[in-house]
């Protein structure tokens, strides 16, 4: 990726100084490096803000309670992570937070899931060993199914979207709501298919 965005900045600047359009380059740059601190400032204000709301909730019992109340979904989607399994705690905190749309809030429940998640990985892989499908530097199907469903996300309040639109002028930020919601719910409900067919296959196989 860094090599790629070298070589498209090697040949923006090459074009530019062929065609005498340097300058232009160089304002455009600047003024792409004042809007994106801008940006930066305005995005901290409002993650902050939900962050702190979801610290609140976790210390409330609220986060608890949404928690248990994913049991039966969680079941669902990975039956083979052990009931109570701290995985679990972890795997319901970030969906918790993606449906509200604080993604960068998901993230370290995120890598904590996945951690756990290797690390039943590799007791299952001591247990009955390792095999072409099975190993420690191998995603487990519960591995597979968390990033699609992390990915697909479902949002009922698409936060970064709502500041980006704010950010930009849009008369009405809260417009995306409605068109946002439709299209996490597809994406969803195509990642949760899709993971479910998969996995069939490979227990057929």
């Amino acid at each position: 990726m860094n090599y790629l965005w070298a070589f498209m900045i090697l040949v923006g600047i090459v074009f530019a100084a062929l065609h005498g359009t340097l300058p232009d380059v160089t304002e455009a740059a600047l003024d792409s490096a004042k809007e994106a601190v801008t940006l930066c400032i305005t995005m901290t204000g409002v993650m902050s803000f939900w962050v702190g709301l979801m610290r609140i909730a976790e210390k409330t019992g609220i986060i608890g309670g949404l928690s248990r109340r994913l049991k039966p979904v969680l079941r669902f989607l990975f039956p083979n992570i052990p009931e109570g399994h701290a995985a679990n705690k972890y795997i319901a905190t970030n969906m918790i937070a993606n449906v509200f749309g604080l993604g960068w809030a998901a993230t370290p429940a995120g890598l904590k899931a996945m951690k756990e998640l290797q690390e039943l990985n590799v007791k299952e892989c001591k247990r009955v060993g390792s095999t072409r499908h099975r190993g420690p530097d191998i995603a487990t199907d519960e591995m597979c199914t968390f990033l699609i469903i992390n990915i697909s996300s479902l949002q009922i309040i698409p936060v970064n979207i709502i500041a980006y639109r704010s950010q930009y002028g849009s008369v009405n930020p809260t417009e995306i709501v409605g068109p946002a919601l439709l299209a996490t719910i597809c994406s969803t409900l195509a990642a949760v298919i899709f993971c479910k067919i998969m996995y069939q296959k490979k227990k057929i196989n």
